[in-house]
């Protein structure tokens, strides 16, 4: 017996078929093929039969009315309307990563806290970002910042007294793991009326006569002896007029014209200070911020913290400057 109201029902439930015919399964299903380009590997990436992955691409191509790949017998590649898609569906598998880990931390009933350890350049690099997007999208982190010399962190993570720390070193001590965070070259800090420039600079031993104010080998020996090699390369031993840790204090210091200084590029950014820069890109030295931490004592939250950072990483391409 026909029943409006029955007929009603189904229609609009294959209206709402229609309109969500799309579901998680066919976007984590694109955004595999996008990243393989290749029918075979995808599907065995995903643990589907190749015909199977065809089957969910060809649905989402109808649903869109477009195609979202170009295929022939030779290559597999996206279309413009496929690489709008990839670039939304990697932005969607993002934020729901990042909502299953928060929901998780909700299990632990209460903050979490953790002890992090840095030297000044890593404010500058990634650690101030780090910072706004856990305070923006994990309200329960609560982070302890300690700003200390390398040896400094080195002792209190090896004590357990620090979560983590952000340091220039070569090698990592035993029991310790370590991820590189950013590396880069480095720069050269003069007063803004020092008669050599970027414009006019030719080589580093025109500084040979000048005095150099350095960072202490206190914040990190092999920091130390990498700037010193520097200067060996020049061919000359720099007259260093002074040591410090701090990096505002050597940018105060070369401002009042008491000498010149040798730093990481990331330091360029976020000092508000009377100096200029030349550039010494060219040089084969490079410095390496990185993240150490001990794997002997993972807790929720430092599994979390670190996770955090390498998408932080992913996001800002940030590992070389």
């Amino acid at each position: 017996m026909f029943s409006f109201n029955n007929y009603k029902y189904q229609y609009c439930q294959s209206l709402i078929t229609m309109s969500y015919q799309i579901e998680l399964r066919h976007l984590h299903y694109f955004g595999v093929l996008a990243e393989e380009l290749h029918f075979r590997k995808a599907a065995e990436r995903l643990f589907i039969s190749q015909p199977g992955l065809t089957r969910q691409i060809k649905q989402m191509e109808e649903r869109y009315g477009v195609e979202l790949f170009e295929r022939n017998k030779c290559s597999v590649a996206l279309t413009a309307a496929g690489r709008y898609l990839k670039e939304e569906v990697d932005s969607l598998f993002v934020t729901l990563r990042r909502v299953d880990r928060h929901i998780r931390t909700f299990q632990d009933g209460g903050v979490m806290e953790l002890k992090v350890g840095f030297i000044g350049s890593a404010v500058q690099s990634v650690l101030a970002q780090l910072l706004v997007t856990l305070k923006h999208d994990y309200p329960l982190f609560e982070v302890d910042l300690q700003e200390l010399s390398n040896n400094t962190q080195l002792d209190k993570l090896l004590r357990e007294e620090l979560d983590f720390g952000f340091v220039r070193l070569d090698e990592v001590p035993k029991g310790l793991s370590s991820l590189p965070v950013l590396t880069e070259h480095f720069l050269l800090a003069v007063p803004r009326d020092f008669p050599i420039q970027q414009e006019n600079f030719v080589s580093l031993k025109d500084f040979s006569t000048e005095p150099f104010i350095l960072f202490s080998k206190n914040y990190s020996h092999s920091y130390y002896d990498l700037v010193m090699s520097i200067f060996s390369d020049a061919g000359f031993v720099p007259k260093v007029a002074l040591r410090t840790v701090n990096a505002l204090s050597i940018f105060n210091l070369v401002e009042q014209g008491l000498g010149v200084a040798i730093v990481p590029a990331s330091l360029k950014r976020g000092y508000t200070t009377l100096v200029n820069f030349i550039d010494l890109g060219s040089l084969k030295q490079r410095t390496t911020l990185s993240l150490l931490w001990s794997q002997d004592s993972m807790s929720k939250a430092k599994t979390l913290f670190l996770q955090i950072m390498k998408e932080e990483l992913e996001k800002e391409d940030l590992l070389k400057v």
